[in-house]
């Protein structure tokens, strides 16, 4: 007979993920025309994903933010703002009256990743960070396949992992991806900030990858001759860049 525990309720440490959403607008009809530019009228591309709001490059002399149409408008997308980064103190009591959390970066939320220079939005793109701080763990190894749902987040360090990662599933590394089977789903190296991260993959027709924040999706499709070939992606400056590692498979 399982032992009844002593408190209704047990407090235990646990990693979150949350996207990071770096505005430089406040402008409600700016923000909802580049998140439906983003997502690419994807109805799930963020997932019910928790979101912390970085105000920082929004000018000090900017309109009041209306939080609580800002906070809709970030639901409309399946993002779940939690908290904001970067306001300024007067700004706290209307922040926690919409029931959000101040963040001034102590709780371990590291750094926004800076928006794509070459495509510049009032809504920088998604940047994976942890809510929680941990040593450097070395290397994170899976070697069953990651289903669709499913996320892996290797904090701190690389991820390499042995099986597919199938359609609707999710890897994010701190640093670069090694993934020796099929990529199908998502993959987001570099998720604090680190440009030189990379993924590598056997064979892939992703749905998104992604580098220090920079993204691409394949709404036409994966490039048909990389699709089943051993490929490295890269940040090369401000774009995403996929590269072959093998020789061109003929027909």
């Amino acid at each position: 007979m399982p032992k009844s525990p002593s408190l209704p309720i047990e407090i235990k440490i646990s990693t979150v993920v949350a996207i990071s959403t770096i505005l430089h607008s406040a402008d409600a009809l700016a923000i909802d025309a580049a998140l439906k530019q983003m997502t690419g009228g994807v109805a799930d591309f963020f997932d019910d994903e928790f979101a912390v709001i970085d105000i920082s490059a929004i000018a000090a002399t900017a309109p009041p933010i209306d939080w609580r149409a800002l906070v809709d408008l970030l639901k409309k997308y399946r993002l779940n703002a939690v908290a904001v980064r970067g306001a300024s103190a007067d700004m706290a009591a209307a922040i926690k009256a919409h029931g959000l959390s101040l963040d001034d970066g102590s709780s371990g939320v590291r750094a926004p990743v800076p928006t794509p220079a070459a495509a510049p939005l009032p809504l920088a793109a998604p940047a994976a960070t942890p809510v929680s701080s941990a040593p450097a763990l070395g290397t994170m190894i899976i070697d069953t396949p990651v289903r669709a749902g499913q996320r892996i987040y290797a904090r701190g360090c690389d991820l390499i992992i042995t099986a597919a990662v199938n359609n609707g599933a999710e890897v994010i590394a701190d640093g670069s991806i090694h993934i020796y089977a099929q990529l199908h789903g998502r993959a987001l190296a570099g998720a604090s900030g680190n440009a030189e991260a990379r993924i590598f993959a056997l064979s892939l027709t992703p749905e998104l990858v992604s580098i220090a924040g920079v993204y691409r999706t394949f709404d036409d499709g994966f490039p048909p001759e990389l699709a089943r070939q051993p490929v490295q992606i890269r940040l090369v400056g401000d774009r995403i860049d996929i590269r072959s590692l093998g020789p061109i498979a003929r027909p």
